[in-house]
């Protein structure tokens, strides 16, 4: 209940901020054609942003047969979650990363990139998935795809402005320096927005998504690898789309480390610190195990290691060494 109300304010203030572009762009008239404008943004937003988020962000569905320990991972962690099993689509980059995107649970997906499954163990990548499913439960997406499409929107809006005379329409109350402003300020005004929203919620979604894969230690080390690759693979199709940087778990686009309004993510090294000591409240080693009740030795069971391979898409799998979700 909270989170829709939380989304509802935010989609009245992104709308506000739409009025308020179109207004010292082009005076009542401009307003109002901004506010059809984020009329349809909403309403496409609502049904479509998942789809357009994923194909802008290169992810390709993958089918069960490719990659079935991704898909059995996916499975059983969203049954400890609570939700229904989401879609599953492969990102192609390089850079080690993942982020979640639909309307509800029930129209949910996950991606995660080629370099998540390359670079780390499965029990990393069970917390990363996990992160991503906490934002689902918690109904985060929606909001966060909503947010990217708005932010890109209200940007396309002003230059719209620049370009097509908003400057010498006399009912804009500051004449051409108050469109050049607004050129230059919605879209911060929105990102900022963004960031915000984007911080608060990834702390959230760390500690429940801890809680449901039981491995608050194994979402730290994902976070510290994943922030040390980010800085050295270039997401391409994030560096395009900029304004949907914030979805993803680890900001894409650089290696800022700065635990401020104007970072798209919360400082890595908070973020673990504050995992660290989930850990130690939930009495969880850094194998993911509790202490025992019963001193009789307890199986170690299979390999959580690395492994992971990594599926071409388009391409028929020959390899039949696959593994279990679990290792």
């Amino acid at each position: 209940m909270f989170n829709a109300f939380r989304t509802t304010v935010l989609l009245a203030a992104l709308t506000a901020l739409f009025m308020t572009v179109g207004y010292f762009i082009g005076g009542t008239g401009g307003m109002v054609l901004a506010f059809g404008f984020a009329l349809v943004t909403n309403l496409f937003g609502y049904w479509n942003s998942d789809k357009l988020v994923l194909r802008m962000q290169n992810a390709v569905p993958v089918e069960r047969s490719r990659v079935p320990e991704l898909y059995d991972m996916v499975d059983i962690l969203s049954r400890k979650a609570g939700i229904p099993t989401p879609k599953v689509y492969l990102i192609q980059s390089e850079q080690p990363n993942a982020f979640a995107t639909g309307r509800n649970p029930q129209n949910a997906a996950v991606a995660v990139s080629a370099g998540l499954l390359k670079h780390l163990e499965t029990h990393e990548v069970a917390a990363v998935i996990a992160h991503e499913l906490a934002h689902i439960r918690n109904r985060d997406t929606l909001t966060m795809t909503i947010t990217a499409t708005f932010a890109g929107a209200i940007s396309a809006l002003a230059q719209f402005g620049l370009f097509f005379g908003g400057g010498n329409n006399r009912n804009n109350p500051l004449g051409g320096i108050g469109s050049l402003l607004m050129v230059f300020l919605a879209p911060v005004a929105a990102m900022v927005v963004q960031m915000a929203v984007s911080r608060t919620r990834e702390y959230e979604a760390d500690k429940h998504g801890a809680e449901i894969s039981g491995d608050p230690l194994a979402l730290a080390s994902a976070l510290q690898k994943i922030a040390g690759q980010a800085g050295r693979q270039v997401n391409v199709a994030a560096e395009r789309n900029p304004a949907m940087a914030h979805m993803y778990i680890i900001n894409p686009l650089s290696g800022q480390r700065m635990d401020n309004l104007f970072s798209t993510h919360p400082d890595t090294g908070n973020r673990i610190e504050a995992l660290r000591k989930l850990a130690a409240s939930m009495h969880v080693d850094d194998k993911g195990r509790r202490p025992q009740p019963r001193p009789q030795p307890v199986s170690t069971g299979r390999d959580i290691g690395g492994g992971w391979r990594v599926p071409t898409v388009g391409q028929t799998d020959e390899d039949g060494g696959q593994r279990g979700p679990w290792g």
